[in-house]
């Protein structure tokens, strides 16, 4: 059994499922040492978690890179923002129903969103993607950032999504148990293994299968890696607080664009796969135009949610149908 396909496909699966926890519990203890040194809400909830949840598709982008299969970088992000929003917030309708939006998100983060998925599309579009570029997605990412600090007075603040209680809040913020840092340390490295683990079995199953890398990180490594976005907007919906699962796809794609092909280039050269240009950019171009047209009306509704969750049923049938 050994090098074989099951092998690797496990090892596939356990490294993602490492990958997203690992994450989880970097973003749990990252978020209570905000606390205790009692940085703003919106750093230690918005912010954090926009960054956390991105935190596996940087990591796997960056191991990508590493070792020399950096394919798999921009087939992750685009096939992590189809994820977001088709599979996401299909799944946020449902659950959620009928919730009112906040038109807030329209003055900058819907448009900042539709910029940062045109501006990945104009740069990739002739196959290579050059250190400038990968500056100037970077510098999009400080902006948004910057504006994000600036405006917590149009951003409800939120601290672990929900978990915490105002008097455990307050304990945190007297005193940090020691296995607050254990924690973000094992994470860490929970992180680097199961990024490693899971760029390694993607490229010994795309070689095995004969399957494009890209395809698999389109797909699998896509929906894997998009498993924290799924946790936060599941709970959020349970919750009756559907507004902070859509503002949780909406940095998540911001972040993805920006922070994980930017700072994913700054480790080597990235290659673009002609298959990606072909369907699955044009794809996330789509979702993204959706997802906009869609918060011009009053209210998200489960019927929208189950059309997002057919596009992505569609999206996953044409990238398989693509390889038979």
């Amino acid at each position: 059994m050994a090098d074989s396909p099951i092998l690797w496909s496990i090892v596939f699966i356990v490294s993602i499922a490492v990958l997203s926890k690992s994450s989880d519990y970097f973003v749990t203890s990252s978020e209570k040492i905000g606390i205790h040194f009692n940085l703003p809400q919106f750093i230690t909830g918005a912010i954090i978690v926009a960054l956390g949840t991105s935190l596996p598709e940087l990591a796997a982008s960056i191991a990508s890179v590493i070792y020399d299969t950096s394919e798999i970088v921009i087939g992750n992000v685009i096939g992590s923002n189809i994820t977001n929003i088709f599979l996401i917030l299909g799944v946020t309708g449902i659950l959620g129903q009928n919730f009112k939006r906040n038109f807030e998100i329209l003055k900058v983060d819907m448009p900042l969103l539709a910029v940062s998925a045109f501006l990945l599309a104009i740069t990739i579009w002739d196959q290579h993607f050059s250190i400038f570029e990968g500056g100037i997605l970077i510098l999009g990412m400080i902006l948004y950032i910057t504006y994000s600090l600036s405006s917590d007075d149009i951003h409800k603040p939120f601290l672990l999504e929900g978990e915490l209680e105002e008097n455990e809040v307050e304990a945190y913020k007297e005193r940090l148990p020691w296995s607050i840092w254990l924690w973000l340390v094992l994470s860490g490295v929970g992180i680097y293994f199961g990024a490693t683990y899971t760029v390694e079995s993607i490229t010994k199953l795309s070689g095995m299968l004969m399957i494009g890398s890209e395809i698999i990180a389109v797909t699998a490594v896509a929906l894997g890696t998009s498993l924290p976005e799924l946790a936060v907007s599941i709970a959020a919906a349970r919750k009756n607080n559907p507004e902070m699962a859509v503002g949780n796809v909406l940095g998540s794609n911001i972040f993805n664009t920006f922070s994980v092909v930017g700072i994913a280039s700054l480790f080597g050269s990235l290659t673009i796969p002609a298959s990606i240009l072909e369907f699955s950019l044009p794809m996330m171009l789509i979702a993204t135009l959706i997802f906009l047209f869609m918060s011009l009306e009053n209210q998200f509704t489960k019927w929208e949610g189950w059309a997002l969750l057919l596009l992505y049923v569609y999206f996953i049938g044409q990238v398989i149908q693509s390889q038979l």
